[in-house]
């Protein structure tokens, strides 16, 4: 018998090794390799001829010839769903969807397959870790009983090849890719091997029969997505499910969409018949706020082209090491330590010995420079132990010489803090030039960050 060879591939990148290394040397990631039976060249060689005979059917042509038209998409009746798609769901297109166990992937998109398939759409949902009988029951909970939805239970990709050749559905879904092998791979299902020949194949089928799927991913304990990196690199559009199992919202996030925004969030509140959109996720993420506390300060963030109010809380209490300590959820702890220096050379405030803990309330992720004035603020009113007013709304970038700088879409800000019964809106004084009134909201433009700790705490 000929002996069997290995190799040892990267898990994280894909990189591959003759021998085990403790540290892969293209991504620099420790304890990634796995090993693996390396593939027959026979049949790797039957691939690649038959991939050059295409090749030499398609030839160059001029940019400017190429026909330019709008995607064919899709509409399901998640509005939230929609917008982070970018519009709706792209004809041929691969989406991975990724999140924690339990976190609500299987749900959504056995929510969103019954409504395509009460539109007349022929559905075809794979599940690869149950059973017909338990997503039947899962069907049954959220009333997704329609005759155009079909269901199939299938690890092996070339049966669910033949069944996507049958049954020619409109839109598929593939819960997990995880579980997925190629039976030509030796690679065990999950491998690195076996979720890039599986992707692949995915990819294609897209691509040529014009079918859009959904394929569910794994997360690693760091929360990324499970298995090579080369998988977000292959597929279209990238979504993470994200939000804490013993609370009710959730929050779809698109970190990769090559037919849309990936700023785009949409937000959804599990229920028991199901994930429900939130229409206006301001009012959800200010809903248990506590009025007259220290250290809260509200902010109008933009997520894509929506506006969402978040409240941002800061815990600042003299510390009791040599080293104060500084955390944040939902903050770039970074930027915490910036606008602390900045206080503290720019306006006075000891802040040095003073341990600071900060949170963007409701599980958000801000990350864009609007939100330094609202943080500044919220630290200094914890460190004087004096509340701002409860119907101010802080908007603008703080540079290092003490300054407000201009943020983009400020009209957009403005009104929905208006529309949710702010007052007073303090924000850059340069975005103050070509502003429409706001007639239920008094805005107040300032220079620097002393000119705003005046006016908030007046």
């Amino acid at each position: 018998m000929a002996k069997v060879k290995t190799k040892f591939t990267c898990h994280s990148c894909g990189y591959e090794s003759p021998k085990w290394l403790g540290r892969c040397p293209s991504c620099n990631q420790w304890n990634t390799f796995v090993e693996e039976i390396k593939e027959v060249k026979g049949n790797r060689r039957a691939v690649f001829s038959h991939s050059s005979s295409i090749q030499t059917e398609r030839k160059a042509v001029p940019i400017n010839s190429v026909e330019s038209k709008e995607e064919t998409r899709t509409y399901t009746n998640s509005k939230e769903l929609n917008r982070v798609l970018g519009g709706g769901i792209v004809s041929g297109s691969l989406v991975l969807i990724g999140g924690d166990p339990g976190i609500g992937k299987s749900t959504l998109l056995l929510q969103v397959s019954n409504q395509l398939a009460n539109k007349g759409l022929k559905v075809l949902y794979i599940s690869g870790e149950e059973s017909v009988k338990q997503t039947k029951l899962r069907a049954d909970r959220l009333g997704a009983l329609s005759s155009n939805l079909f269901v199939l239970s299938e690890t092996d990709l070339q049966l669910i090849d033949h069944t996507i050749q049958e049954i020619k559905p409109d839109f598929a879904v593939i819960d997990s890719i995880q579980t997925i092998y190629h039976p030509d791979v030796t690679s065990a299902p999950g491998s690195v091997s076996q979720v890039r020949e599986c992707t692949s194949e995915m990819m294609r089928i897209a691509k040529t029969s014009g079918i859009p799927i959904f394929i569910v991913g794994h997360v690693t304990k760091e929360g990324a997505i499970a298995g090579p990196r080369l998988l977000e690199h292959m597929v279209d559009t990238v979504l993470y499910f994200e939000g804490e199992r013993h609370h009710t919202f959730r929050i779809l996030r698109a970190v990769k969409n090559r037919f849309g925004s990936t700023n785009e969030i949409g937000i959804f509140e599990m229920k028991e018949e199901g994930l429900i959109d939130v229409a206006n996720p301001s009012e959800i993420f200010l809903e248990e706020r506590s009025m007259g506390s220290s250290g809260s300060t509200v902010v109008a963030s933009m997520e894509g082209t929506r506006p969402i109010l978040v409240e941002i809380q800061s815990l600042v209490s003299p510390t009791t090491f040599g080293n104060p300590r500084r955390m944040a959820t939902g903050i770039d702890h970074n930027r915490v330590s910036l606008l602390m220096a900045v206080l503290e050379k720019r306006v006075g405030m000891l802040l040095q010995n003073q341990d600071a803990y900060l949170k963007a309330a409701g599980g958000v992720k801000l990350d864009e420079p609007a939100i330094d004035l609202a943080i500044a603020l919220s630290i200094a009113s914890s460190f004087k132990d004096k509340p701002t007013r409860a119907t101010d709304c802080f908007i603008g970038e703080v540079g290092l010489t003490g300054e407000i700088r201009r943020v983009s879409r400020i009209e957009q800000r403005v009104r929905e803090a208006g529309k949710l019964g702010f007052n007073r809106i303090i924000i850059p004084k340069n975005n103050m030039n070509g502003l429409e009134n706001v007639q239920s909201i008094q805005i107040i433009g300032v220079s620097t960050i002393k000119e705003a700790l005046k006016v908030a705490f007046e």
